[in-house]
């Protein structure tokens, strides 16, 4: 039945569903990259919120790959806000992927709505 319905379905309403149908699959892929930015920020934070309670004479290391590398903690603090500035940023930009995606996922299935109302008219 849905087969038979989708081949009766004119092409620009087709152009609609498979339009409305990668959008979706769009904001999915971008929610869980959002998802995954939110979580390293939050990470980062909690990292710079430890840094605070540590005296500057502390050895400090950070992980490159397989190695340690001493560091000072004004360094580790210097990069750890630079990743956040980073990671705001591109957070930021897909909060604005996500609202636009959004507004045209609404539009698509605005047009298919009034598609399926007139087609509900017509029987």
């Amino acid at each position: 039945m849905v087969l038979r319905l989708a081949e009766t379905l004119p092409p620009e309403v087709q152009q609609q569903v498979v339009k409305y149908q990668q959008l979706q699959t769009q904001l999915n892929q971008l929610l869980a990259e959002k998802s995954v930015i939110e979580q390293e920020l939050r990470e980062v934070n909690r990292a710079l919120d430890v840094l605070k309670n540590v005296p500057d004479n502390v050895e400090m290391y950070r992980s490159a790959g397989h190695l340690l590398i001493k560091i000072t903690k004004a360094d580790a603090e210097k990069e750890l806000n630079e990743r956040k500035e980073l990671l705001e940023l591109r957070l930021k930009t897909l909060s604005r992927q996500e609202a636009l995606i959004r507004q045209q996922l609404s539009e698509v299935q605005s047009k298919l709505q009034q598609y399926a109302s007139t087609l509900y008219r017509k029987q």
